[in-house]
């Protein structure tokens, strides 16, 4: 058969359909790697259940509404953690930004606990805050307010240089430059600091949620299911959470894409 008479359109077509398919890929071989490992004898089926099982549990549980309370107040302290954060991260990134020598005075603190792991801090946290939902939430706001100061401050220093110099040969003051230059350039990297930061967020809250007392939340829900050996609804709420920091950064991904449009241009 002559390929060349096969209309372009149509393969175009083929082609889209079998793209949108691509992101599946990785899925089905997590998930078949995982059933032959559990059916295969090599690991106990009481610590490994296989993945229809454990897919079983998560949909019982999210229906059922057994698992929604864990859910929703694993959201609540991720978000509350986020936007104190950003809140105060934004602003102080962009001042830190706008004076490179300032940034610099400061550059090894942020650094120093950006390189820290979190979960070395929570007894700290704990002794400052006590054991509450307020500790778990400036734990995890800490972690992110980190990210979101070094990426909107160095958006800021790293703003393209032509586009301030052809500002100030239109007459632009300081405050202009600033305000339509610098702010905008800043953007794409602020929204890197940003996704970056409500991921944090939830780790942070996940980890704190297994190590300090709690009464709900989805981290208190997989350690408590380890400590009992209730396997499914262990691996279930790992899927959960993992499902649920997926969609937070699709979310920002087409936030981004939607009101930074001009990113890398």
């Amino acid at each position: 058969m002559n390929t060349s008479s096969v209309p372009s359109s149509n393969i175009d077509v083929q082609k889209f359909s079998f793209d949108r398919f691509l992101p599946f890929i990785g899925v089905l071989v997590l998930f078949g790697v995982w059933w032959l490992i559990s059916i295969s004898g090599f690991v106990n089926p009481v610590l490994l259940p296989t993945p229809f099982a454990t897919l079983g549990t998560l949909i019982v549980g999210m229906f059922t509404g057994v698992m929604l309370p864990d859910f929703f107040a694993t959201v609540l302290r991720t978000f509350s953690a986020f936007l104190m954060a950003g809140i105060v991260g934004v602003p102080v990134g962009v001042a830190l930004g706008s004076s490179e020598k300032v940034y610099r005075s400061v550059e090894f603190l942020i650094d120093f606990f950006r390189s820290t792991p979190a979960s070395a801090l929570i007894p700290m946290f704990i002794l400052f805050f006590g054991v509450s939902d307020f500790s778990k939430v400036v734990i995890a706001a800490f972690s992110a307010f980190l990210l979101i100061v070094f990426n909107s401050a160095y958006g800021v220093i790293n703003a393209k240089q032509s586009r301030i110099l052809a500002a100030k040969v239109m007459g632009a003051n300081r405050w202009r430059i600033f305000k339509d230059v610098l702010l905008l350039e800043s953007l794409p990297q602020t929204f890197i600091g940003l996704r970056s930061g409500i991921s944090i967020s939830l780790v942070i809250v996940i980890v704190a949620e297994m190590f300090i007392g709690t009464e709900q939340g989805l981290g208190k829900r997989i350690i408590d299911a380890q400590q009992v050996l209730n396997v499914k609804d262990m691996y279930a709420s790992i899927l959960v959470t993992g499902i649920l920091g997926y969609f937070l950064n699709m979310l920002f991904l087409i936030v981004e894409k939607r009101f930074i449009h001009w990113s890398g241009k």
